[in-house]
């Protein structure tokens, strides 16, 4: 599905932070696509051939081990752009990355991308800022993962989750938790049953219910504002 020329709002944040010429200059080459559940948009060692935009849902960003098992490092939402390793020249990557909550995106092709997003274009100097972004998400996230409880992570990432969706609900199954948080299928149905007891959450046949936002935010640790405010400061603070 093409994008219409007359789309002047773009939801994705990277989209909306550009010059309107500029965003107009590259809608021809944006396709309105959906983002399926577990949908694969790359994988290891594969050729990278789109970017996406996501304007709903969220994407996950896995490291697979040689044994199949793999563990999120990153999640993207409508803050960022999928196929970052394009924008660094890269082809392919060890990782791989799919929809962990459906949605939509704007998608254009590898190669078109590194024709017209050139050192020269604003959406060019925003993705340079993204990246340290995203960099300061994973880097945060490796050092919550060591040092921080799974209840602590598990409260970051349903409120990273929640910004991303815009809804109180989304789907979310153990499996997913578990390799989000790093453990065992048997210690996430532990948490998720220890936080849902607190009445901050409502999580039953797959799907993830946000009752008390404020109280998510009090037994979680400082990493969920520190990337936030990263991001805010890159990517949604124009003056950087």
């Amino acid at each position: 599905m093409s994008v219409s020329q007359s789309t002047h709002n773009p939801v994705n944040m990277l989209l909306a932070a550009i010059p309107l010429e500029e965003y107009q200059r590259l809608l021809p080459h944006l396709e309105l696509v959906p983002l399926e559940y577990k949908q694969f948009l790359y994988r290891p060692n594969e050729p990278i051939q789109y970017v996406y935009f996501v304007n709903y849902g969220v994407v996950s960003l896995l490291t697979v081990m040689e044994n199949g098992e793999a563990v999120e490092v990153a999640t993207i939402g409508n803050e960022g752009m999928v196929g970052l390793p394009v924008f660094l020249e890269a082809k392919t990557i060890p990782g791989e990355a799919f929809t962990q909550v459906p949605g939509k995106a704007l998608r254009m092709r590898a190669d078109v991308f590194k024709r017209e997003v050139t050192s020269a274009s604003p959406l060019y100097k925003l993705l340079q800022f993204y990246t340290q972004a995203l960099f300061n998400l994973i880097a945060q996230s490796a050092a919550c993962n060591r040092l921080h409880s799974i209840e602590e992570r598990f409260c970051r990432w349903v409120l990273m989750t929640q910004d991303r969706v815009g809804s109180n609900e989304f789907p979310l199954t153990h499996e997913f938790l578990g390799q989000m948080l790093g453990v065992r299928r048997a210690s996430v149905s532990v948490v998720a049953a220890t936080i849902q007891r607190a009445g901050f959450i409502s999580y039953k046949r797959g799907k993830m219910t946000i009752l008390d936002r404020e109280g998510l935010e009090d037994i979680t640790c400082e990493c969920y504002g520190i990337i936030k405010g990263e991001f805010h400061r890159l990517v949604g603070n124009s003056d950087q």
